[in-house]
């Protein structure tokens, strides 16, 4: 009985008529996922470094989504071209893709979403938002190398930024703070600190404490990301 009710239900939904827009995006944590879905996107599209949802999983996304013209937030460079192919294969919708590579720069997407403008004036905003969002994320070095002069051992924690590598150390929290300071500039008013699966709730508070006494003209804001292998995503913008 219930799986009829069910069949009954989901038929219902796919008559209701469609709304103009929606939003799919891609999330790595159950952190990113909720603060995206508490931005307003509809369908979220698991994905983290290492298992990058396929051009399927966006088109399953899309389908899902009633509406006229569905936003794709891809949130990492790798998955941009999925979520191209998925937009080239979708006949019955408007799919803009937002070429958004992080976490940081789909939330600010989300943000600069006007509800008065046409599709092209939205995907023009957004885009030229995304571009004064500087990124760098935290990880570990699996192996030795030399990436932009700097010599890595394996173990190394590295804070790589939207160019390249901006810090590499032994101690997650100083390569951090490195990392920040070389993504700062005096016209930068936020910080967000979004904090991974393998960081310690206090670890990363006291992170953001440190972070908001150097730069007192920033609001440094703190949230748990939930992502594995990066233990922070800091976005300055």
């Amino acid at each position: 009985h219930d799986r009829t009710a069910k069949i009954h239900e989901d038929q219902e939904k796919a008559a209701e008529p469609a709304k103009a827009l929606g939003f799919v995006a891609v999330a790595a944590g159950s952190g990113e996922a909720d603060i995206l879905k508490s931005l307003g996107v509809d369908v979220i599209v698991s994905g983290g470094q290492t298992m990058n949802p396929s051009t399927e999983d966006v088109l399953n996304a899309i389908e899902k989504v009633n509406a006229e013209t569905v936003y794709v937030l891809p949130n990492n460079k790798n998955i941009i071209l999925a979520a191209n192919q998925a937009k080239y294969m979708t006949e019955d919708k408007k799919i803009v893709v937002i070429p958004t590579k992080t976490i940081a720069q789909g939330i600010t997407a989300v943000i600069n979403y006007v509800p008065d403008l046409s599709p092209e004036e939205n995907e023009a905003a957004m885009t030229e938002a995304i571009e004064t969002v500087r990124t760098g994320e935290v990880t570990y070095a699996v192996r030795d190398t030399v990436i932009d002069d700097h010599e890595i051992h394996q173990g190394d924690y590295m804070g790589i930024g939207d160019a390249g590598i901006l810090a590499v150390g032994q101690a997650i929290e100083t390569v951090t703070k490195d990392m920040i300071d070389s993504m700062m500039d005096e016209d930068m008013e936020l910080i967000s600190i979004y904090y991974g699966q393998e960081t310690k709730e206090e670890d990363a508070a006291a992170l953001r404490d440190k972070v908001a006494e150097k730069y007192p003209a920033c609001d440094v804001e703190l949230q748990y990301g939930g992502q594995p292998i990066y233990y922070y995503i800091v976005s300055a913008e």
